[in-house]
């Protein structure tokens, strides 16, 4: 369990993050969403302690990140948006470099990436850059570490790599692992990712369950206008509208038509879902 308390972070004079608190568990893949700038990248390095808080405090499962103890590092991985082309073979990093991940299995690696179609004796600094971006994720999976923090993992892939990505993350993850992605992609990875967190200018918007999104807002598939709709997107067959659940009628979420009501009627959303 990660317990966020009261963050506060900035870079000189610029304020990014301040009293942002949440919990984050194991057995989901939250989604990070947020317009840029809002600190979703500078979230993701406190939360696996490459950034120190300058105010509040994180605590995930008793240890504070940013001590970078080995314990807590072997139980963790980050991977960054922009992966690093090594001059080496795919095989032979995943080799030396995974035995600092105690539950490191090569096999799974070797599964994985020739799943992903990229040759493992292929050099990483020779790969282009999809290659390079499906070798890292294979690494980062094969490490079967409990707190995964992805950072926009989708980009650079093409359509089938994506549904592999998709594919990979629920069969790799357990019931104990939490993991956060942080993505602007959100029709790459609405089949799998659930809580929802939304993040705003120094603010939590929004951090609830598909299900608990679903009971408090209608997402409407019709032609017909929604009288007291809080968003509503021309779609070619007709529109998506989103309006108060006052039914308790069940609906399909609709990712980005819920990112763009929560900013257009923040204050409101936040009070339903009691942020």
């Amino acid at each position: 369990m990660i317990n966020v308390s009261q963050l506060a972070f900035s870079y000189g004079q610029k304020l990014v993050l301040n009293n942002i608190s949440m919990k984050i568990a194991g057995g989901n893949i939250y989604g990070l969403l947020g317009e840029n700038g809002v600190g979703k990248t500078t979230l993701l390095t406190l939360l696996c302690g490459l950034k120190k808080p300058q105010r509040g405090s994180i605590d995930v499962d008793g240890h504070d990140p940013f001590r970078r103890e080995p314990s807590l590092l072997s139980r963790h991985f980050y991977l960054p948006d922009e992966v690093t082309p090594v001059h080496a073979r795919a095989f032979d990093f995943a080799k030396e470099t995974g035995v600092f991940w105690p539950a490191f299995s090569l096999d799974q690696f070797d599964v994985i990436l020739r799943e992903f179609e990229v040759d493992p004796s292929q050099r990483m600094d020779t790969m282009s850059a999809g290659q390079l971006k499906k070798t890292w994720i294979s690494f980062a999976l094969s490490c079967n570490a409990l707190y995964y923090y992805l950072d926009e993992p989708t980009n650079g892939l093409d359509i089938p790599s994506k549904a592999q990505f998709r594919k990979a993350l629920t069969k790799y993850t357990t019931d104990e692992t939490a993991v956060v992605i942080s993505t602007h992609q959100v029709r790459d990875l609405e089949n799998v990712i659930d809580p929802i967190i939304i993040l705003d200018k120094q603010d939590v918007l929004v951090n609830a369950s598909l299900e608990e999104i679903a009971g408090k807002l209608y997402f409407d598939y019709g032609n017909e206008i929604k009288p007291g709709a809080l968003y509503i997107e021309q779609t070619p067959g007709g529109c998506i509208q989103v309006c108060p659940n006052t039914t308790g009628e069940e609906s399909k979420v609709h990712l980005e038509a819920f990112f763009n009501t929560v900013h257009a009627h923040k204050d409101l959303v936040k009070s339903m879902f009691n942020l």
